[in-house]
């Protein structure tokens, strides 16, 4: 199975939409939704406090955050090479469709 992806819409209900139909051509590996959420303390944040929409990919990552994340132990050998490729996918896309609009990306 492979890990789901996620992307924290941070409230923006304007980008939800265009995120799911971008999203919705990556289900067969594991691109699955888009969570309406807001999620603190990372980097996204600064642009949303400049005024440009932030937005938060995330994987589902079982077992990694308990004890790996941000320690000694996160390594690139805890790292999944298919985790890395479908993280570029999802992302590579979802910036080419956003250059490829012809208005800006929806602001909250």
């Amino acid at each position: 199975m492979r890990t789901e992806v996620f992307i924290g819409v941070e409230n923006n209900e304007g980008a939800k939409p265009l995120f799911d139909t971008w999203l919705a051509q990556f289900r067969d590996i594991g691109a699955r939704r888009n969570a309406n959420m807001k999620i603190t303390s990372t980097d996204h944040m600064s642009f949303i406090a400049a005024g440009v929409p932030g937005f938060n990919p995330f994987q589902s990552y079982e077992n990694y955050d308990v004890r790996t994340h941000h320690t000694n132990m996160d390594t690139r050998d805890h790292v999944n090479p298919e985790d890395i490729r479908q993280a570029a996918i999802v992302m590579a896309s979802f910036a080419w469709q956003s250059a490829m609009l012809e208005d800006r990306l929806p602001r909250n």
